[in-house]
């Protein structure tokens, strides 16, 4: 890999680590606001929404000007949701204001790959990129965590500035204030990301004229026999992934009796195994191989039926030892090892079908648009399950019923794309599709 793709990385890294971070801290918001359970999951709702609404725009964006610079405006973004949300608006508005900056954001960091690095090296490129977003979320998992413990945040609180009323007089709020200094981090390493060259043709600005073209590339990816397999599964990933951070949270307050700030380092456990995951199928499956994979889908939501049978009354509560805010006992090692297998499967399948759909799109379309068609479906997804885990929720549904609910749904659609991938082979070969050059 070149410097080109460590800065991106680093860029990557910083602004990845605040999006989390700030999500806890919303979540604090919350429940400062005295707000009802079932607003929680709406905070990623609220987030994805750009995705989806913005999907014909955000590609055409990305393609008509140097990914850096996108990257950079979008980050900015990010930065004034969270001014917003310090001031006193809605979490929920306000965490849309970021979501729109990320919608924008993301075809830019996953289009400027297929314009810097050949096909034979988008899998360990992923591999490497989804490993350190990982890391980015189990660090902002667990850094939003500490930014509101009554520690940390009595100590930023502490802080005066002379003659000058700030207004920041909650945990919640003094955690928003560093997480914004992150922004600027990243914002910073933006700047620092070289023009890779790649021009695509004058992009339209006719609204209609956007939306017909997004539809064009949608309906080609999806008739793609490769891309609507890699398309079918991430999808369903990212879908699955959101949902499971809130599952995570209500599992380790109801099974493992876990306050918030406890459950968002949990949370950031399972990160740990996708991490470990993604870095071993970047160094273990090349792009031609890449649906060999497709088989950890299943095994997956296996591991996570088994996981709502556990709780901590299960066994003694004998404690190891403790770092910060994370206790190590004994009942609580059979959540973590559950969680880490859970997070190693979920990143080992999904990062060889991430650099599948980027090469097809990339061959079939430009870089940001099929981007766009990617984050449209897989965010639709996600607006789906976290739409049904609220109504759960609300309907006071025991948490334990919902994870093996959504085990099995996970389990049952993986095996439905394994069948129709099967089906797509017996009419025809597409499996040397995979490393053509570009249309």
């Amino acid at each position: 890999m070149n410097r080109s793709f460590y800065i991106i990385m680093a860029a990557q890294f910083f602004s990845s680590l605040a999006d989390n971070a700030l999500l806890i801290a919303a979540i604090a918001l919350l429940v400062q606001l005295n707000a009802p359970a079932w607003m929680t999951p709406l905070l990623k709702l609220f987030f994805v929404l750009s995705y989806v609404l913005l999907a014909a725009f955000v590609g055409a964006f990305a393609d008509s000007r140097p990914k850096g610079n996108v990257m950079f405006i979008t980050n900015t973004i990010k930065f004034v949701g969270c001014i917003v949300m310090l001031f006193g608006s809605h979490p929920l508005f306000s965490y849309a204001i970021v979501g729109l900056g990320a919608a924008a954001y993301s075809p830019a960091k996953y289009g400027i790959l297929t314009e810097l690095l050949p096909p034979e090296k988008l899998v360990a490129a992923n591999g490497w990129i989804e490993g350190l977003t990982v890391s980015s979320i189990i660090l902002g998992t667990v850094l939003g965590g500490v930014l509101i413990s009554n520690a940390v945040s009595q100590t930023l609180l502490g802080f005066d500035m002379p003659f000058i009323d700030t207004g920041i007089d909650t945990p919640a709020e003094s955690a928003i204030l560093v997480i914004m200094m992150i922004y600027v981090i990243a914002a910073m390493i933006n700047l620092r990301i070289p023009d890779t060259g790649a021009r695509y043709m004058s992009q339209k600005t006719n609204p209609l004229e956007l939306i017909k073209d997004f539809a064009h590339c949608f309906t080609t990816l999806w008739d793609d026999r490769l891309g609507q397999i890699s398309l079918a599964v991430t999808t369903l990933f990212w879908g699955a992934g959101a949902t499971l951070q809130f599952i995570v949270i209500k599992w380790a307050e109801v099974a493992l009796h876990m306050n918030l700030s406890q459950g968002a380092i949990l949370q950031a456990i399972s990160a740990v195994g996708v991490a470990f995951g993604a870095v071993w199928a970047a160094w273990r499956v090349p792009l031609r191989k890449s649906l060999s994979v497709l088989p950890y889908g299943i095994a997956m939501g296996v591991v996570v039926c088994i996981m709502a049978l556990y709780n901590s009354n299960m066994l003694p509560d004998t404690t190891l030892f403790t770092v910060g805010q994370l206790k190590l006992s004994l009942n609580l090692l059979p959540a973590y090892g559950l969680l880490i297998l859970v997070g190693s499967l979920a990143g080992y399948f999904v990062v060889p079908m991430n650099a599948l759909l980027q090469h097809r799109g990339h061959v079939l379309m430009s870089a940001g648009h099929s981007i766009a068609v990617q984050n449209f479906n897989e965010n639709i997804s996600v607006l789906m399950m976290l739409l049904v885990y609220s109504l759960l929720i609300w309907l006071d549904i025991q948490i334990q019923f919902v994870i093996i609910g959504f085990g099995i749904v996970v389990s049952v659609l993986m095996w439905l794309v394994i069948k129709r991938h099967a089906a797509n082979q017996a009419q025809y070969d597409s499996m040397h599709l995979i490393g053509e050059s570009k249309h």
